[in-house]
């Protein structure tokens, strides 16, 4: 099993990005509001370079949050669900589209009893 990971900048695709996850087997997740870490230094007052991060983050038009969504997953799934998300998304390695990872999960539980 997998844990993946999507970090959503564009939120507007959420409501499309989980009903295509849903055709595509995913029942189950967890999404939560977020800020990029870039966002979060900007704010700080008291040192030169944040006030300069601060400008580029401006400039750049970074939205102020992001949505991160995870899912517990068998590992034959994983590419589906990739393919599933890219289908909405497009390419993540276009500059502030967002990000997915997944991690190995050694143990779940709650996910209801195997048929």
């Amino acid at each position: 099993m997998q844990a993946l990971f999507v970090v959503l900048k564009h939120v507007e695709l959420v409501n499309k990005l989980i009903h295509t996850l849903a055709e595509a087997g995913v029942h189950g997740g967890t999404i939560i509001d977020s800020t990029g870490m870039a966002r979060a230094l900007a704010e700080y007052e008291d040192l030169p370079f944040f006030g300069m991060l601060r400008r580029i983050v401006q400039d750049e038009g970074e939205k102020e949050s992001s949505k991160t969504m995870f899912f517990v997953l068998e590992d034959e799934k994983v590419e589906s669900v990739k393919e599933a998300i890219h289908k909405v998304v497009g390419n993540l390695n276009k500059p502030n589209s967002g990000i997915i990872f997944a991690v190995p999960v050694t143990f779940v539980e709650g996910l209801g009893e195997k048929k």
